[in-house]
């Protein structure tokens, strides 16, 4: 039994949220934002040993410092702070997912296609994110290749498709999520349903991976596995999928 399956691209989708906030906030700061007189201005200025700010004039911009007595990030479960020259206010989102498109060629009932993702998430002034991946599973006229709705394990000549984030042996594919970098400045992780090695489900809009506070880049590997079974229908199978980040604030 041979089928013909097709993995068309993989777009990375940014869901923008809107968002407000109101209260009252009680903040004591050693800064200024601007300092000036008739003829000179200081913008940023600080108490400290140094300090770093940018200057811009047309199409070049200037960052100068003297340098800090101590740079980095400490954190706690609910805290982070940041060390250093002066970093901007804007909250940043980074999202990189591979683009593209693949052929798995023929199917058969003794193997396991495979298909790799990769997706990097960067988060700065926020609670963290949420990624997803939406989508159907491959499809062929009327019929869809069955998505185990529990984690499960590869079953070649069963008719299956899943993915996970995490580093398989049976079949050999993916890998654990890696930190940049490095696990005391990013946090993202997979989540539970996904992160077991060997054991692959899907259904579309699960979140599949976060991180509960603002957190450096995480690049994770999303793993795809295809079986197929003697009734699975000859034909050439595809399907879409996208990465969605959203941000919590």
């Amino acid at each position: 039994m041979r089928t013909r399956l097709s993995w068309r691209g993989v777009p990375a989708v940014l869901l923008l949220v809107a968002f407000a906030v109101s209260g009252t906030a009680h903040e004591v700061f050693a800064t200024s934002a601007v300092s000036e007189s008739p003829n000179y201005q200081m913008t940023e200025s600080t108490f400290g040993s140094s300090s770093a700010e940018e200057a811009c004039s047309g199409q070049y911009c200037a960052k100068a410092t003297i340098g800090d007595m101590a740079v980095g990030q400490s954190a706690s479960d609910n805290i982070s702070a940041n060390f250093g020259s002066l970093t901007p206010e804007e909250p940043t989102l980074e999202v990189i997912v591979e683009p593209g498109e693949s052929n798995l060629g023929t199917l058969e009932t003794n193997k396991t296609a495979t298909k790799t993702m990769g997706i990097k998430v960067r988060s700065y002034l926020s609670n963290g994110y949420q990624l997803q991946i939406v989508g159907d599973p491959p499809k062929y006229g009327d019929h869809t290749l069955h998505a185990p709705a529990v984690p499960t394990a590869s079953q070649p000549g069963t008719e299956q498709f899943g993915i996970n984030l995490a580093a398989n042996s049976t079949p050999n594919v993916g890998a654990s999520p890696v930190q940049v970098p490095s696990t005391a400045l990013s946090f993202g992780e997979a989540e539970p349903a996904y992160r077991t090695p060997n054991l692959f489900k899907f259904n579309s809009g699960d979140v599949v991976a976060s991180s509960t506070k603002e957190s450096g880049r995480t690049d994770y590997t999303v793993s795809m596995i295809i079986n197929v079974s003697n009734k699975t229908p000859a034909g050439h199978f595809s399907g879409d999928f996208s990465a969605v980040v959203i941000p919590i604030f």
